[in-house]
């Protein structure tokens, strides 16, 4: 077999047709409703995600109950992947930032198909790596960038995510998202909005104006985005 059935997720889709079809008898959709808890940090994480629309945050929470937002994972990757490859021991909480619908099956099927091939266990590995790529580059990102830059690199990520439109955010969320106190971001989102950038109200943004928010954000969206693309997608994937 040459060809593999098209998925709105980008793993599946750039499986080979016989590394698809090793997964694709246990594979279920779901519902990713907004702000669902997919598994907190410290527990088992028995499922795999792989998201058709939405986006799905990665958090840690800190001592004095902060949370902030490490990566995102939407439609172009997995929720799981390191797990199904060590450790399934989660590392950090997992919550539904972006609304939408995923592919899912239980880690152990995702394991066994890793096991069984070289080729698939390649591709886990792959996104492994680019969600790592990100968690680097948000550390870094978050220690010495401005709130301004900051949020406009995570409102860029999380709208190539989710496939553009408007995004429901509240400013909990996006405090989340960038490490910051609301209320800096309240200032940042009312500045960004009389720029005319972005149009938010009661939680709801529409980014009116792409390149404007691509030239107050910081390198590190480009630089995530450039990492991605290269483990995500490949030559000899494409």
């Amino acid at each position: 077999m040459d060809s593999v059935p098209r998925s709105p997720n980008g793993f599946l889709a750039a499986l080979a047709a016989d590394d698809f079809e090793l997964i694709r008898p246990h594979l279920r959709t779901v519902d990713l409703v907004s702000e669902n808890i997919l598994v907190e940090v410290g527990e088992p994480l028995r499922r795999a995600y792989l998201p058709h629309r939405g986006v799905i945050s990665l958090v840690i929470k800190l001592a004095k109950g902060e949370h902030v937002q490490i990566a995102m994972i939407g439609s172009d990757s997995v929720f799981g992947s390191f797990s199904a490859l060590g450790d399934s021991t989660a590392l950090n909480s997992a919550v539904v930032l972006v609304p939408g619908i995923a592919s899912t099956l239980d880690l152990d099927q995702l394991r066994a198909a890793a096991d069984q091939s070289p080729t698939f266990r390649t591709a886990l590995v792959r996104h492994g790596l680019a969600v790592y790529a990100q968690v680097q580059q948000t550390a870094g990102c978050n220690a010495s960038h401005t709130v301004e830059s900051r949020l406009a690199r995570c409102l860029l990520q999380t709208h190539d995510l989710s496939g553009g439109g408007k995004l429901v955010l509240t400013q909990e969320s996006m405090a989340q998202m960038i490490g910051a106190r609301r209320n800096s971001v309240s200032l940042v989102a009312n500045t960004l909005q009389q720029a005319d950038v972005i149009h938010y109200s009661r939680g709801h943004i529409e980014i009116t104006n792409l390149d404007g928010l691509g030239k107050t954000a910081c390198e590190c969206y480009a630089t995530v985005k450039a990492q991605c693309d290269r483990l995500l997608r490949p030559r000899c994937l494409s």
